[in-house]
């Protein structure tokens, strides 16, 4: 099922860079690329998880554009010492030899509510920020993207004030368009909240749960070109619950104990970048 929903992001071509959260290990990553992508070529990168339940973040990319330089991991230290995913980045050479940076995350849930469990994902936050600063402090034009399940949304201060994720409009975005620092970061998934999309929802509310982070690089560099208003909450007809109470979210694997032989009780989102070819 999963394979099915990725052979038809970008325009049947599948993702060239696919972040994975909730993964039970890397056979099960091997398995479905091996016997379902073939033809993708795709490459995995992978670090287990210290999380309870086993369920790690990944990568997985396009061998033919991208060579795996190394794997990073920060552990998110807890106040009551749970342990919890693994802050998950991973190091690539694109095919012009440009270095980029992409960092999956899956921050602690919203178990217990919101408002009680929010120092955990900003203990998360905090800890994705000091990672992205070591990387800044090296190189201030650094390719960085952030993506994941945040549990949270653009606006809740793990994401605004701690991790200092920007809101950025495509409205904003002109030649002379003006950065108080290239340390910045900013979040493509923010004017789809707005409008009132949602990657999850819960009772009533739309959340965007999944969001894409970048730095400035990849927005206004010689490197990379964002495509304005590529952000996108991916629900193809297959993977949306037509009928019912739930419908229109998406349509999980589980009900409760109740198997029901979908996909996810998340949406995929994803965002196009096209690479600057050098001069020759």
């Amino acid at each position: 099922n999963l394979a099915r929903v990725i052979r038809l992001m970008n325009d049947g071509k599948g993702p060239d860079l696919l972040g994975v959260c909730e993964v039970e290990n890397q056979a099960v990553l091997d398995s479905m690329i091996n016997k379902f992508l073939p033809d993708l070529n795709y490459k995995i990168a992978y670090l287990e998880s210290p999380d309870n339940r086993g369920i790690d973040n990944g990568l997985i990319f396009k061998s033919e554009k991208f060579k795996l330089l190394n794997v990073q991991a920060d552990t998110v230290h807890l106040s009551d010492g749970w342990p919890t995913r693994l802050i998950f980045g991973v190091n690539l050479l694109t095919s012009e030899n440009k270095k980029i940076t992409i960092f999956v995350n899956h921050w602690p849930s919203r178990s217990g509510g919101q408002l009680e469990s929010e120092p955990k994902r900003i203990a998360a936050a905090k800890t994705l920020r000091d990672a992205v600063d070591r990387i800044f402090l090296a190189d201030s034009n650094a390719n960085i993207f952030i993506v994941g399940d945040f549990n949270d949304d653009p606006v809740n201060i793990s994401i605004l004030e701690t991790l200092r994720a920007q809101p950025i409009r495509c409205d904003s975005l002109h030649a002379d368009f003006e950065i108080e620092s290239r340390r910045e970061l900013f979040n493509l998934s923010y004017a789809d909240f707005e409008k009132g999309e949602g990657s999850f929802k819960y009772k009533d509310t739309w959340n965007m749960l999944d969001q894409i982070i970048v730095s400035t690089s990849p927005i206004i560099g010689n490197e990379f070109n964002y495509i304005c208003n590529s952000f996108e909450v991916f629900k193809p007809d297959l993977i949306v619950t037509r009928s019912g109470q739930y419908q229109g979210t998406p349509f999980p694997t589980y009900g409760g104990s109740r198997y029901l032989g979908g996909y996810s009780d998340h949406f995929p989102v994803f965002a196009k970048f096209k690479i600057i070819r050098s001069q020759e």
